[in-house]
């Protein structure tokens, strides 16, 4: 559907064209959030269209003969995991969305689909984004199927891997000394400096709109809201839209007001998000030496931290860290007992549920945890007990 307009996060009255190229507000910074008209999608028709993200498109910034740009991604398996389920001793049915399943094996491809789709619309001739690893290799994947040129910043430490990823799809690969943050800086100033459009997370309005799609699988599929999501969060680009996501379906007649128990899951060596909710603050202040084997939660710095935030809270949330022993056995245990390819995203995910199950936590059911990527995308690692 094409978009009504954009608008700020943070102010809703500042409202832009969203026919022209944006990144973020230029009144304060924030973020912006693309609106539509009221959505109009039926449930009834989606069983003749392809499993992927694209088949509501009624939801999605697609104008109506535009083809998207797509590989195929979304649709991805929500499979249940009994034995974990009855290890954890749960009342309630425990699935794992697992996004390793999409065409660049990570969830990043949902973002990237529609944020390049949207691109090619505006008419870029050059991308660019700072990654740390799986964003960037799903741009080069996009960009080479829009025909654009790329380019990514990656942190020099990044697994070999995942630099060869982004390489051999096309894309120019810059190496960065620092983190992901400097590596968004120089990618900031690649875009002022050549007009590439920098679709770094949430410095533009479309990346989030892809993500959403995985509430509206969630809903699809089982029927209903689950009643808790735990989600490893690094720039949180998944957990926003998610729940941008669960309002546009109420919008659009698919459930009430109900919504999930949202809970963010971060590294306790880069844990700036759980930092900030425990002390009530509004905003995330930067990670010092942040440090994880978990590279898509190695993010000192999130733009959307106030948006994390807010879900957080207005869902009865909570955001916890786990180690880094923690998340690397349950990564195992996710691929050794119920055969998900897990990375350690996945594990940290895990970690933190048996972390809530044992302080007594109520988990309303069905509960979802997510596997955001593959953990064949960092390369060969020794097996852990779990």
């Amino acid at each position: 559907m094409r978009p009504k307009h954009l608008a700020c996060s943070l102010d809703d009255s500042h409202r832009f064209d969203a026919e022209r190229p944006a990144t973020t507000c230029p009144h304060d910074g924030a973020p912006l959030l693309v609106r539509y008209p009221r959505i109009a999608l039926d449930r009834s028709a989606l069983a003749a269209r392809t499993a992927s993200m694209w088949r509501y498109r009624e939801a999605l910034p697609l104008d109506d003969n535009e083809e998207p740009v797509t590989l195929g991604e979304g649709g991805t398996p929500l499979v249940r995991v009994a034995r974990l389920e009855r290890e954890l001793k749960l009342e309630a049915p425990l699935y794992v969305k697992d996004e390793s399943r999409n065409p660049t094996a990570s969830f990043k491809s949902r973002g990237m689909s529609a944020a390049v789709t949207r691109a090619k619309k505006h008419g870029a001739t050059e991308l660019v984004a700072p990654s740390a690893g799986n964003a960037g290799g799903a741009l080069a994947a996009y960009g080479a199927r829009a025909g654009i040129d790329v380019t990514v910043f990656l942190p020099r430490d990044t697994p070999p891997i995942l630099i060869e990823e982004c390489a051999t799809y096309g894309a120019r690969v810059e190496l960065v000394d620092g983190l992901i943050d400097e590596a968004g800086k120089r990618a900031a100033a690649h875009a002022r400096t050549n007009g590439a459009f920098n679709l770094a997370t949430l410095r533009e309005p479309y990346r989030i709109e892809g993500k959403k799609t995985m509430a509206f699988e969630l809903v699809e599929t089982l029927g209903s809201v689950p009643g808790t999501i735990v989600y490893p969060t690094g720039g949180g680009t998944g957990l926003v839209g998610m729940w941008k996501g669960f309002d546009e379906l109420q919008e659009a007649g698919w459930i009430g007001a109900e919504r999930p128990q949202m809970i963010a899951v971060q590294a306790e060596g880069c844990a700036p998000i759980v930092r900030a909710f425990a002390s009530g603050a509004e905003t995330a202040e930067p990670w010092e030496g942040a440090s994880t084997a978990a590279w898509g939660l190695r993010v000192p710095a999130a733009l959307g931290d106030r948006l994390m935030l807010q879900a957080l809270r207005a869902s009865s949330g909570t955001a916890l860290a786990v180690g880094e022993r923690e998340m690397r056995d349950e990564m195992h245990a996710l691929r050794a007992r119920e055969g998900i390819d897990a990375g350690e995203e996945g594990g940290a995910a895990l970690a933190a549920l048996r972390a809530l199950v044992a302080s007594g936590r109520a988990l309303p059911g069905p509960v979802v945890l997510f596997n955001t990527g593959s953990a064949l995308k960092y390369g060969p690692r020794s097996a852990g007990a779990s």
